[in-house]
């Protein structure tokens, strides 16, 4: 796992995963993800199966005491909706959904071999990999418009710059994005979308999946990935920006999140990097 690279681009992001435990959990995020099967032990997923995850959706499995590979895909929302509204399928405000979320992918042969290929070029590395990954990933997307996703136009629904959020959470999210770094009481992101803590928490809850504690818990995790892999920052500075005093205990929360230290995460997500990146 150490040695294979992670590639984290501003569209999309791809990684290997082992999991060995009896559970496999993910933290929510504002993207969509595909998990692609290599080898699985979780029940009820065969190896070679793909799940479709929506953003904000949450993922829980129960893993088998074998091991399990996964391949990672992460795709940015901004992706989608602009390949959608160039293929003339969508545009702004549209609301792009997978029409089969969290439900085991087994008979897209085309789905499947493109998930290998991506994966193929990031275990071998051969001469621009990077490139290639890049043109794989713009396939990928076309392809899951075409097939995968469901593109109706919404109103509650928008693009903004954290994401296709729903309009009643926009400030509260903004807010949260843009104030991670520090400790935010539940009354204070409530105030921002201008409701009362409780219905705050009760229509966060029903629109994302999750609260606003483990949102905020993600987004910061998301953010610390992105500086391990673009910066050279030391890990504790690194912590202390996403809003974590402590680097044992970020550390801690960050291999829960990623399954690897942040030490680790960095040297995978900036190996390779010469005449190929």
């Amino acid at each position: 796992m150490g040695s294979l690279p992670i590639v984290i681009e501003p569209r999309f992001s791809l990684e290997r995963r082992t999991a060995v435990r009896r559970a496999l959990e993910l933290p929510v995020q504002s993207g969509y993800l595909l998990l692609y099967l290599l080898q699985s032990q979780i029940e009820g997923i065969a190896s070679g199966a793909t799940l479709l995850v929506n953003p904000h959706q949450r993922v829980s499995l129960a893993a088998g005491w074998g091991r399990s590979d996964l391949l990672l895909v992460r795709l940015a929302p901004e992706l989608l909706l602009e390949t959608a509204t160039r293929l003339r399928l969508g545009r702004q405000g549209a609301n792009l959904l997978f029409r089969r979320p969290l439900t085991p992918i087994t008979d897209d042969r085309q789905l499947s071999d493109t998930l290998e290929s991506l994966n193929r070029e990031l275990v071998e590395g051969e001469t621009g990999w990077r490139e290639v990954i890049g043109s794989l990933v713009n396939q990928l997307a076309i392809y899951l418009l075409r097939a995968h996703i469901n593109v109706q136009r919404s109103d509650e629904l928008e693009l903004s710059r954290v994401g296709i959020v729903d309009r009643r959470l926009r400030r509260a999210l903004e807010f949260m994005h843009d104030h991670c770094d520090r400790e935010l009481s539940l009354p204070e992101i409530a105030r921002t979308a201008y409701l009362s803590t409780f219905h705050f928490a009760r229509l966060f809850k029903k629109l994302t999946g999750t609260t606003p504690h483990a949102y905020l818990a993600s987004l910061r995790i998301e953010r610390a990935r992105r500086m391990l892999a673009e910066t050279d920052l030391p890990i504790a500075e690194v912590g202390s920006r996403v809003g974590y005093g402590s680097q044992s205990h970020f550390t801690k929360l960050f291999r829960e999140a990623t399954g690897l230290t942040p030490k680790a995460f960095r040297q995978a997500a900036q190996s390779r990097c010469g005449a190929n990146c």
